[in-house]
């Protein structure tokens, strides 16, 4: 890793890091365990579902053509020969001039051809009285009709959300073949950190990045494996890598990535035999990222400021881990839109700049509000963030109104908006 070399784009290093990516292995969960995990399977329909034509309200099987004509000045009249409730099947055949009382979900009797809701006759004994014609086929739910046997219904690469679940358990599938989730180990370095229950302590911060980090690995469907803090310490954190790759499934680490006396991560990793791909983005925030593969375990050195970690996890991280689960790019690659920008923005314009901003859609547009204190270690300003504007390099002033590039980091539906254009690579 040659320091006078040329900073990727961060099209380039998003490329080159996912050229390492490959999707990990199956395995098969119950299906109460499957919640938000990504399909390995084609999921084809058993059967029918429903699997019997069945009544969709509580009310009287009838044969449409009896009810012909029926009106107020000429009602028709039949005969209540049966009761049948959802579960349970009809004794008999339904013939002329006979109805069935049925409840919603029950087996439609044979000979039935429409249900009348309840509410729209009257009953006296076994005598059933009707003022309106019944249609053929009204409120009946056909056989079949939400899908057939043998219709692909789920498709390799789909999350699993509860109405898959459902779906599945109407299948009598009570386990799932799904991807496994990477397990990402997280490594932050530095004598300067302490951790979150230790007393504040002069001189010293809390670290946070772990935190942060493990919250995005669980929101993009892995499990994360935090790691001891590794102090400025050659050995230690030499040693500390070493673990995480023979724990891990991609390796994850916060801080010592520039060029101080105490950024210990490049050597560290050169010594251990790091397979390196580049060192620095050109880019604001987060220029020192780095890349490599680490004993067969891709890995990347975040820079440590709180802000430029998690823009560069949203990057690069989040892409890598959604490769890994086996989804299809679009469920992983952050959305650009085009937003007006709501206030005037300056910057420096010496590098691409992504600002955390604050995205919404108003007047059928998007509108984009940067927030104040830009700086790559205000963690607050994330807070409010659910986006980020992408101002080019050499641009320093954004006039309120201006449409600018941005990029959505909360997720999105399948059902992506018609406005959701393509997406910004760099």
């Amino acid at each position: 890793m040659n320091p006078n070399e040329k900073p990727l784009s961060v099209a380039d290093a998003q490329a080159t890091a996912l050229e390492w990516i490959t999707p990990l292995g199956v395995e098969r969960v119950s299906l109460l365990d499957s919640i938000g995990r990504v399909l390995a399977e084609t999921v084809v329909a058993p059967g029918d579902l429903p699997p019997f034509d069945n009544a969709a309200m509580d009310g009287y099987a009838v044969i449409a053509t009896d009810t012909t004509g029926a009106s107020e000045a000429s009602p028709v009249c039949l005969h209540v020969i049966e009761r049948v409730t959802a579960g349970q099947l009809p004794d008999r055949p339904l013939l002329p001039g006979q109805a069935i009382r049925i409840m919603t979900g029950a087996p439609l009797p044979e000979g039935a051809s429409g249900v009348v809701m309840q509410e729209q006759v009257r009953r006296e004994g076994d005598m059933l009285t009707l003022t309106r014609p019944v249609l053929e086929g009204d409120n009946i739910r056909r056989r079949g009709e939400d899908v057939a046997a043998g219709q692909p219904v789920m498709a390799v690469g789909e999350r699993l959300t509860p109405a898959h679940i459902g779906v599945l358990a109407a299948f009598h599938r009570s386990f799932v073949t799904v991807r496994r989730r990477p397990v990402v180990a997280i490594l932050a370095t530095g004598d300067e950190l302490i951790e979150v229950d230790e007393p504040a302590t002069p001189g010293k911060i809390v670290n946070s990045n772990t935190y942060a980090l493990a919250a995005l690995v669980q929101e993009s469907g892995a499990h994360p494996l935090v790691l001891p803090l590794a102090r400025d310490n050659q050995a230690q954190v030499e040693a500390s890598f070493a673990e995480a790759a023979a724990a891990a499934d991609l390796i994850v680490s916060s801080g010592g990535v520039s060029v101080g006396d105490h950024d210990l991560v490049k050597p560290a990793l050169e010594n251990l035999g790091l397979e390196a791909r580049f060192w620095r983005v050109w880019m604001k925030p987060g220029k020192p990222l780095l890349f490599g593969r680490l004993r067969g375990r891709p890995c990347f050195g975040l820079p440590g400021n709180p802000v430029s970690s998690m823009v560069c996890f949203h990057l690069f991280v989040r892409p890598a881990l959604g490769k890994m689960l086996g989804l299809p790019d679009v469920e992983w690659r952050l959305p650009e839109v085009t937003a007006r920008l709501a206030g005037e923005v300056k910057t420096k314009g010496d590098r691409p700049t992504y600002l955390r901003a604050r995205l919404f859609w108003t007047d059928g547009e998007w509108q984009a509000a940067v927030l104040p204190g830009q700086g790559s270690g205000m963690l607050t300003s994330m807070l409010g963030a659910n986006g980020l504007v992408f101002f080019a390099e050499g641009k320093q002033l954004g006039r309120m109104g201006e449409p600018v590039p941005a990029l959505l980091l909360t997720a999105l539906t399948h059902g992506q908006p018609s406005f959701i254009k393509k997406q910004l690579i760099g």
